[in-house]
């Protein structure tokens, strides 16, 4: 029976959409999921509904290649429940984040087909982060500053230097006999959003060191900080409107004889998936925000290793190994488009609505990283901005990329914030100085 035949009510009435937007990312996540036969559906099945249940059970659950990682979901699950060790809760947690976030690509690819490639793609373009946003935000209700700050430059640096490096190398050694090109124009679209974002991530530290410390200093960084945050939002939408509107041709990504894709799910069945995975998500990334001291004293890995290091690694698992195979092909420019697309996404959308929600919150989040942080994603962002610079790609580049990752993972390694320098702890001084008047004030 053909898989289209079951969808649930209202989907017969679909038409293809040729003109469908199909982001980079998707296409990327889209080498981990996998045809899976309908061994869960009885040929003569007497109830539709339980028909329709079943073919989504077998499509969103089985669909993927990273389906032997959801049993660490009701593990993470029980672990809490037994008040087993909490580096145990983390561990497991962290796994079962690995195939949600590639799942959530596949449920939003599979409501743009019915909602058209505008509306699909400023849903690709919103959700493609989601398991980083949702991080974020509990990890603000938690008050975590440090952790939040730490796993959003963790995810631009993992995309800049590992993706795109170990993506540029193996596609090089696999493609030694032919000159790997790539289109420029994309890449310099995404490298001038991603040095606006660091001149507004540098601003704040720039006026910190200028002042000096002091009460009077951090809430005018705090103040300096907000209004950097609307400019980036602003700077997002021109981003959305020109890749959706103006200029879409830019970051289409052209296959040859690539098959005209169909939807599996229907649109409440893809809708109410998504709903469910997102709260599955917001669980475990709860256990994550909430056990990462405990793992790291257990572990004896620094708390910036880990949120810079290994959560960015494990989170986008499915979409960085995507990138590689389509290097391997000689496909960079979707590459490109998942590294630095991902990368800009972060700095100018997911970090900014951070310091806007802590704004909301009143929870006083400002954009200084501090030296250690801003200096090492200022020099990802120029040696990226270099690399790409003339629209040709060999192995060596790759190197450098990998090995600039190697150097910066090996100083967070070792680095370890004393407990009266934490974040935290310049958050709640903030929070007890004169309060100042005007539209950033604390």
């Amino acid at each position: 029976m053909d898989r289209v035949s079951v969808l649930e009510d209202g989907a017969d009435d679909y038409k293809v959409l040729k003109n469908i937007e199909r982001t980079p990312q998707n296409i990327s996540s889209s080498l981990v999921r996998k045809k899976s036969d309908p061994m869960l559906v009885p040929p003569g099945a007497r109830f539709q509904m339980l028909r329709h249940v079943l073919v989504n059970l077998q499509e969103v659950i089985f669909g993927t290649k990273l389906a032997i990682l959801f049993p660490a979901i009701p593990l993470a699950v029980a672990a809490d429940y037994y008040k087993f060790g909490r580096p145990w809760i983390f561990a497991l947690s962290l796994l079962g984040l690995t195939p949600l976030a590639e799942r959530v690509s596949f449920l939003t690819e599979q409501i743009a087909y019915y909602t058209g490639p505008t509306v699909g793609g400023l849903l690709n373009a919103t959700c493609g982060n989601a398991t980083e946003l949702i991080i974020s935000i509990l990890a603000l209700y938690q008050n975590k500053i440090h952790v939040l700050k730490y796993s959003l430059l963790g995810s631009i640096l993992s995309n800049l230097l590992l993706v795109l490096g170990s993506s540029l190398l193996f596609g090089g050694l696999a493609n030694l006999k032919k000159e790997q090109r790539y289109d420029r124009k994309q890449a310099d679209v995404n490298s001038l959003l991603l040095l606006l974002g660091l001149l507004c991530h540098m601003s704040p530290l720039l006026f910190r060191y200028a002042l000096g410390e002091g009460t009077v200093t951090a809430l005018s960084t705090l103040r300096l900080s907000r209004a950097s945050s609307i400019v980036m939002l602003l700077a997002y939408v021109a981003y959305i409107f020109f890749q959706l509107k103006t200029h879409r041709q830019l970051f289409e990504s052209q296959e040859e004889g690539e098959e005209e894709e169909k939807p599996v799910l229907g649109f409440w069945g893809a809708f109410s998936w998504l709903v469910g995975m997102t709260i599955v998500i917001a669980l475990l990334s709860e256990y994550v925000v909430g056990t990462i001291e405990a793992a790291s004293d257990s572990w004896g890995i620094s708390v910036s290793f880990i949120s810079i290091i290994l959560l960015p690694i494990v989170g986008n698992a499915a979409e960085h190994a995507g990138s590689i195979i389509f290097a391997f092909k000689n496909k960079l420019d979707i590459s490109l488009g998942v590294a630095l697309g991902s990368a800009t996404q972060i700095s100018m959308f997911v970090v900014p609505i951070s310091v806007v929600v802590a704004w909301m919150m009143h929870i006083n989040m400002d954009l200084d990283f501090s030296l250690l942080e801003t200096g090492s994603l200022a020099f990802s962002i120029i040696i990226t901005a270099f690399t790409l610079q003339d629209g040709t790609s060999h192995y060596m580049k790759g190197v450098v990329l990998f090995l600039c990752y190697i150097v910066i993972s090996a100083c967070f390694f070792v680095h370890k914030i004393p407990q009266g320098q934490c974040p935290v702890k310049k958050t709640k001084q903030i929070s007890q100085g004169k309060p100042f008047t005007g539209l950033f004030a604390a």
